[in-house]
């Protein structure tokens, strides 16, 4: 059973799954914020870290300053991601100490 996650433009990946802790065939469900950024490591199990850049306003010096974010996100067992790729997680409950997101779509692979 494949289950629509409510986010416009999320394509349903094409592989089955039997995780418990996948948006689209299991039963987590996710609100919140999306977030993209690059999958810069996949060190642990069912889990990836991605670098998120944005820009900060300093009130001080009135100009922007650059900087970053990691994030950890859960990977279903559908899904299919390298080092490098561009992705868009989501919000869920906590599914661990570090991880309260999952990943939704793969938006560009590395070797593109």
């Amino acid at each position: 059973m494949v289950k629509n996650v409510g986010v416009p433009g999320i394509v349903v990946p094409a592989k089955e799954c039997t995780d418990p802790h996948c948006p689209f065939h299991g039963g987590l469900k996710v609100r919140g914020r999306i977030i993209q950024g690059e999958v810069v490591s996949l060190k642990m199990d069912k889990t990836l870290v991605i670098k998120r850049n944005y820009n900060y306003y300093v009130k001080k010096y009135q100009r922007y300053e650059r900087r970053n974010a990691k994030q950890a996100a859960h990977i279903p067992d559908c899904m299919e991601v390298e080092v490098g790729d561009v992705v868009k997680i989501m919000e869920c409950r906590p599914i661990s100490k570090t991880v309260a997101f999952v990943l939704l779509q793969v938006v560009k692979k590395a070797n593109e």
